[in-house]
């Protein structure tokens, strides 16, 4: 494969997942360790995305101020838009992270009164600019690759929570498949969310359907609601919908 192959290659994962781990590209693309570190430094010192310990990470994802390299931004803010409609006043919603979750936390009605608890320090910085939203941060150690906070301690206080709602991003979604990552950490995560929620909305960009990962996080029947870009009828949500999964 041509370098500049393989630059496309890691900005389509970039753009997709957020994050991508130098250890999943080398058995991508069949290539070596060496070969993936000259890529990704060569990508960095073009200014397309930010170099981490085992990886990197997307420009969009290091900051929830810079809405200019969002990838996919509007159909994010076409999921955002749909999402809002679950959330109601009084609730007790549990959020990730991720950019698809900082669009929605943006077009949020000002006058919105609920309790958020995250995991994404980013997303309480956007949660704060409300007036009449209570925001709680779970504390623990903290993800530079999925900028979120993970680990035993933020287990622990997740199974204290019951939640009315959780809203989650994902890296991959199939309809027999269920939920999948990469992250062991992250995936134990969201499983804790999912447990301590009454109902889980799955936000995610079209391009995320029908794709595998390796660790399963969770069934589809574990899912309530899965929100994309797509008009209900479109018929890539035909496996969907045969799984009887609301669908927004």
């Amino acid at each position: 494969m041509l370098k500049k192959e393989r630059h496309d290659f890691i900005m389509r994962q970039i753009n997709l997942h957020n994050r991508v781990l130098t250890s999943d590209l080398v058995q991508l693309l069949n290539v070596s360790e060496d070969t993936i570190r000259r890529d990704l430094q060569e990508l960095v010192d073009d200014g397309l995305l930010f170099k981490v310990h085992g990886g990197a990470l997307s420009k969009s994802y290091h900051s929830s101020f810079d809405d200019s390299t969002v990838y996919a931004r509007e159909s994010k803010i076409t999921i955002a838009k749909k999402a809002i409609t679950l959330i109601k006043d009084g609730m007790v919603v549990l959020i990730g992270g991720g950019t698809t979750i900082l669009e929605f936390v943006k077009q949020l009605p000002q006058n919105i009164s609920a309790t958020f608890f995250t995991i994404s320090p980013l997303v309480a910085v956007e949660l704060a600019k409300y007036n009449n939203v209570e925001v709680i941060l779970i504390g623990g150690l903290f993800s530079k690759n999925s900028q979120i906070t993970y680990g035993g301690h933020v287990i622990s206080q997740l199974s204290e929570i019951k939640a009315d709602l959780c809203l989650m991003g994902t890296s991959a979604i199939h309809p027999t498949e269920g939920l999948t990552d990469t992250d062991w950490e992250i995936n134990q995560l969201k499983k804790a969310m999912i447990a301590c929620s009454k109902k889980t909305a799955v936000l995610c960009i079209s391009e995320k359907l029908d794709i595998t990962l390796r660790l399963k996080v969770c069934s589809i029947e574990n899912i309530s609601y899965l929100v994309t870009e797509l008009e209900k009828t479109n018929q890539s949500l035909a496996g969907y919908h045969a799984r009887e999964l609301n669908i927004l």
